[in-house]
């Protein structure tokens, strides 16, 4: 097992990040949150944890937060993440996704912070020829979402050769589900993650859920997609840094997924089975670049880290997602 050093969470007030930071301080890591919660929440970061509201462009505030927190490691999941709207505003993705990496990685390397997560994605595909998709497969990004990630992959890559500090970029497909204690979930209002959406639907937040497209060369023509459970991500995070420490020299990429596909009506089925409920689904057009299937082969990741899914079952996904749902509804009907 390797020491546990300080480690600081890039937007650990959002959705991934913060279960990142469950999973690092239930392990007994040292964790300090940055997060200038734009699209984060003060309550999804737990008591102890210090919080820094403030911007990873902040050169000056980054260093204070090294030197007062003695940082060792970051994980970077601060960001923006709408891919249709990195199609509208490209420059907001190109500012946020990758001139803000550029600024942390600088004072990680001013700092001699030696350890970088990246929470990278699969948009850097792009449309995949071969489905699942491996590491090396093609890097061709359709969006300026995919695009600014796959920028910042270049940074780590091109800076860990010049400079005392190892990566692992995380490639996530689809993230899903919530706290299995329902301490924090995915909060953000209007987002657009199927079981999110779908449990929304469920609870009455919806009228409806959107099914863009049944044309899709899958077995029921919508769109198949590897569902992750964000729990399952966040302790693939932990993993991969303690690899990093092992090995110094050493740095990843690697797909984080289950190597195995839901299509969109199997999501829409999973929840109306967990609620005994009929969620009412609108049949809509194709949205441009969503490939037919994008599925992760994750051999890379298990034969590197010993890492073990604990919730790899789509109705549990739905289940803590749908738990988390009732208690976000609780939580915004308390008085401020």
């Amino acid at each position: 097992m390797s020491s546990k050093l300080p480690v600081l969470v890039t937007g650990g007030a959002g959705y991934i990040g913060s279960h990142a930071v469950l999973a690092l301080k239930d392990a007994g890591w040292p964790v300090t949150v940055i997060d200038n919660l734009v699209t984060g929440f003060r309550f999804a970061v737990p008591e102890g944890v210090a919080l820094y509201e403030g911007d990873i462009e902040d050169g000056a505030l980054l260093a204070r937060i090294f030197a007062e927190q003695g940082i060792r490691a970051i994980m970077h999941f601060a960001g923006s993440v709408v891919v249709p709207e990195s199609v509208e505003n490209p420059l907001k993705y190109y500012h946020n996704n990758t001139a803000k990496s550029r600024a942390l990685i600088e004072a990680a390397v001013k700092a001699g912070v030696p350890h970088f997560i990246f929470s990278s994605t699969a948009a850097t595909y792009g449309i995949p020829e071969v489905s699942p998709v491996q590491e090396d497969s093609p890097r061709l990004p359709i969006n300026p979402y995919g695009m600014s990630k796959l920028m910042t992959e270049i940074m780590l890559g091109d800076v860990s050769r010049a400079h005392p500090l190892n990566f692992c970029a995380l490639r996530y497909f689809n993230v899903a589900g919530a706290d299995p204690q329902a301490r924090t979930g995915q909060s953000t209002a209007g987002a657009t993650h199927l079981i999110k959406v779908a449990v929304e639907a469920a609870l009455g937040k919806r009228s409806h859920v959107s099914v863009f497209g049944t044309d899709f060369d899958t077995p029921d023509g919508t769109g198949v997609r590897d569902y992750i459970h964000v729990s399952d991500l966040a302790a693939a995070h932990v993993l991969a840094l303690e690899a990093l420490i092992a090995e110094p020299t050493q740095s990843l990429t690697m797909n984080c997924g289950y190597g195995r596909g839901f299509s969109v009506l199997d999501v829409l089925d999973a929840v109306d089975r967990v609620t005994n409920l009929q969620i009412e689904r609108r049949i809509e057009g194709r949205r441009a670049g969503d490939p037919d299937a994008l599925i992760s082969d994750n051999s890379r990741i298990k034969a590197t880290l010993p890492w073990q899914p604990r919730y790899a079952d789509l109705p549990t996904i739905v289940e803590h997602a749908l738990a988390w749902e009732r208690k976000l509804s609780e939580i915004r009907a308390e008085p401020a």
